[in-house]
């Protein structure tokens, strides 16, 4: 009975394995196509990137001027106290100090919610540029027949042959 059961085991095990083998010859004779994209550099050079860019540089020039003329009166303030060291009361001196003090907490908070508004918007606008990379890669994925395309940052060593990221930025300037 034993003999009986491991034999037909057996039988079932290679008629599996001739099923397994003779089906996947067609996965064997086709290569597998795949891709390699750096978002890093399409964030940083494609051109919708550097439209971005200077977009939020125009939107942030107003919030950066203000910043750089609250930093010029705490400096001015600086100088004003340093200068006329005997030349003021003391408390002349105490207001001047009390001013300065005042601005360089009102400086540092519009330095703090500067970045703060800086990131997100950059997120926003990368987000946007994102979907759009996504939906470029996928349409030459769909056109060039690829099996696979992996978006990496950082690799130890990648083929030129399978690096298409200047494939995606010149599809994404062609878009514009």
């Amino acid at each position: 009975m034993d003999r009986k059961l491991l034999w037909r085991q057996w039988l079932v095990s290679l008629f599996a394995l001739f099923l397994l083998i003779g089906g996947s010859s067609n996965i064997w004779a086709r290569e597998i196509k795949i891709g390699v994209v750096n978002t890093e550099k399409i964030l940083r050079v494609s051109a919708p990137a550097i439209m971005a860019q200077k977009k939020i540089e125009k939107e942030f020039q107003a919030y950066d001027e203000r910043i750089k003329k609250m930093a010029a009166q705490i400096k001015e303030l600086q100088e004003q106290l340093e200068k006329n060291d005997k030349g003021i009361t003391i408390e002349e001196r105490r207001t001047k100090e009390r001013e300065l003090a005042n601005i360089s907490r009102q400086y540092q908070r519009a330095q703090q919610q500067m970045r703060e508004d800086l990131s997100v918007r950059q997120n926003e606008e990368y987000s946007l540029i994102l979907e759009r990379v996504n939906k470029t890669i996928k349409n030459i994925a769909e056109n060039e027949n690829y099996d696979l395309i992996l978006q990496l940052q950082d690799s130890v060593y990648r083929s030129q042959r399978i690096d298409i990221t200047n494939q995606v930025i010149r599809a994404l300037a062609e878009q514009e």
